[in-house]
């Protein structure tokens, strides 16, 4: 059994799931695992296929060198964004895997949260390319390491209002009031 980087608050009602040495993108991958930490399961894999069909697009944060802009990012407060569909596939793929995990653990599948997703470097993977005057240069592959923790929230209660909430009234003002009631 592998060590993940963060213990689940109860381990009971949250199932696990992680991927090693995956040959897709790390700056992508981080990029799309960013945008889905925290949310319901159900909205993360309707985000998820609708980056793949270029619905919707991930923002890039972090790893904005040469990213274009596109006007799907403003609904993300930012201008940079992409559609990282391979990353996309495997997200979705290790989000499937922790949802068997968490149904067979006996978990409700329509109250999980992504509580925990963190994405690594992997040591790359060596190819070389032939460059002119008879060079060669390194042709380097970036995999990475991506861990899931899912964890089942309960519903929200409302808060209860209260019916009249006394207003807060200034010192001068509650002695020109004293003042007014003296005369």
């Amino acid at each position: 059994m592998t060590r993940y980087s963060l213990d689940p608050e109860n381990a009971s009602k949250s199932a696990k799931a992680r991927g090693s040495h995956l040959r897709v993108h790390f700056k992508n991958t981080r990029e799309t695992a960013q945008n889905i930490k925290h949310m319901h399961l159900r909205r993360a894999v309707a985000y998820l296929k609708n980056v793949m069909s270029y619905k919707e697009c991930v923002p890039f944060r972090r790893f904005t060198g040469g990213v274009g802009r596109c006007a799907q990012a403003k609904a993300w407060g930012t201008t940079q964004g992409r559609w990282p569909k391979k990353s996309a596939e495997f997200l979705l793929q290790l989000l499937k895997n922790a949802e068997s995990n968490a149904e067979f653990k006996g978990l409700d599948c329509d109250h999980l949260v992504i509580e925990h997703i963190q994405v690594n470097r992997a040591p790359k993977m060596r190819r070389r390319t032939y460059r002119a005057h008879g060079r060669i240069n390194a042709y380097m592959s970036s995999p990475c390491h991506i861990e899931v923790i899912l964890a089942e929230k309960e519903q929200a209660i409302a808060k209860p209002t209260e019916e009249e909430t006394k207003k807060k009234v200034s010192q001068k003002k509650l002695k020109k009031q004293k003042m007014m009631m003296r005369e």
